[in-house]
């Protein structure tokens, strides 16, 4: 049986790799398919999720710290129906963790990385 608390800190973490991709669709969406060899007019329609960058920027560093204090900060209370996570369930998790945070960060600074090299 799955508990609660395993739950919520993989929906942080699929939540904060999710508004990290679309923190980045605005500029690496069109340079992954120019990239690929598709082209055409409609690739210059895809910036229109850039005012709505921010919003994911947000996201994705809440999910972050709530998968964050998830993992380190909230203690678990096993009385409740045995609703622990295994030790090693845990230590998966902080793993997987630290591979989304530079992942969901560096889509979130992608446009501010590929400018270097593309203007």
């Amino acid at each position: 049986m799955r508990s609660s608390s395993n739950a919520n800190t993989k929906l942080a973490l699929a939540g904060s790799v999710m508004a990290g991709i679309g923190a980045s669709a605005c500029c690496v969406g069109p340079l992954l398919l120019l990239s690929l060899g598709i082209g055409g007019a409609w690739i210059g329609h895809l910036t229109a999720l850039e005012p709505y960058r921010p919003i994911f920027i947000g996201l994705t560093v809440l999910f972050l710290f709530l998968a964050f204090r998830k993992l380190y900060l909230v203690t678990q209370n096993c009385a409740v129906e045995n609703t622990c996570v295994p030790d090693r369930t845990r230590r998966v998790q902080r793993v997987f963790f630290w591979i989304f945070v530079p992942l969901s960060l560096g889509l979130v600074a992608s446009p501010w990385i590929l400018s270097i090299f593309y203007h």
